[in-house]
């Protein structure tokens, strides 16, 4: 009996590892800088690879196409850090040509901006055997009523395409701001606070998130997180995977998180905001107030030195 005691406290770890996290990557080649900086770009692209290789992280990035092409046509050079993305076993999505604000333009633009945006991308998945599967709506934005909403979702739907949800929303482009400056800059120092301070306020965001899941669902739901293709990412992504190893979770590619019948939930919210589907869900099934109570924001410091204004 005492060993079967025992055996079952050295396996009691084992079944804490469970929880699942799928890391999803916006803005595709990169954000921030020149966008014909192509030693800026080059450089985000190696160093965020880099990183996500070392952990084994089978992320997904989504592409802005307009961002590929140079006086009107797309640049082999740009093309080919999309070819680094998949060399190294990565995912590729539509993140539309323009980045358009679907809250402000009409279906028929926004649909027009989803094809414009998967013609170099599908053609990069195709010459390998895969296919475009994904898209990731900018700004999160889905539709503020319920027409627009059912009009786009229906258009991707017919095009192949699973909208690709996020569940750990967040400030990091906030933070990637700020960090852009300082290393614009060349301030190393202030480049390291801001990095580190980054690191902590998502791991607050993972915990809220992680408890706001076991509330709705009663279990914590496999996780997609989303952050952008910046210099901050290139350089603070190994400090992220620590953290999220540290709290026993493993990186899944987008198909497994989805696979969560979490995923399946009512989404009602057809307002402006951008917001968390966890929040989405939330608000759909009626929750208001206290639930959604000391989410963490981005500090203001961090606002400040990014030129936003405050949260």
């Amino acid at each position: 009996m005492r060993v079967l005691f025992g055996l079952l406290l050295l396996t009691l770890p084992l079944f804490a590892q469970t929880k699942e996290i799928c890391v999803t990557i916006d803005d595709l080649p990169v954000v921030g800088g020149d966008r014909n900086d192509l030693p800026f770009q080059r450089a985000v692209t190696r160093d965020l690879l880099k990183a996500l290789t070392k952990y084994r992280v089978p992320a997904i990035g989504f592409v802005n196409e307009s961002k590929l092409y140079t006086n009107g046509t797309p640049d082999s050079n740009k093309v080919a850090l999309l070819q680094q993305w998949l060399d190294k076993g990565m995912e590729l999505g539509n993140h539309t040509y323009l980045h358009k604000d679907y809250n402000s333009v009409s279906f028929a633009e926004m649909a027009e901006d989803v094809e414009k945006g998967e013609r170099t991308v599908s053609q990069l998945l195709e010459s390998r055997g895969r296919r475009l599967q994904y898209f990731r709506q900018p700004f999160l934005h889905r539709g503020n009523s319920k027409g627009k909403v059912d009009s786009l979702a229906a258009f991707l739907s017919a095009r192949g395409y699973t909208e690709a949800p996020v569940t750990i929303d967040n400030g990091d482009w906030i933070y990637a701001a700020a960090y852009l400056k300082a290393w614009t800059a060349g301030d190393s120092v202030r480049m390291k606070l801001i990095g580190l301070d980054y690191v902590i306020y998502m791991e607050k965001k993972l915990m809220y998130y992680e408890a706001q899941s076991k509330k709705l669902f009663g279990y914590k739901v496999k996780q997609t997180l989303l952050i952008h293709a910046s210099r901050l990412n290139a350089d603070f992504f190994e400090s992220l995977a620590q953290m999220l190893k540290r709290h026993r979770y493993k990186f899944v590619p987008l198909s497994v998180a989805l696979a969560d019948t979490a995923y399946r939930s009512a989404d009602t919210f057809y307002r402006n905001g951008g917001i968390s589907w966890l929040d989405r869900w939330a608000l759909t099934a009626g929750k208001k107030g206290q639930f959604f109570k000391d989410e963490p924001t981005v500090p203001k410091m961090i606002m400040n030195a990014a030129g936003v204004e405050s949260e």
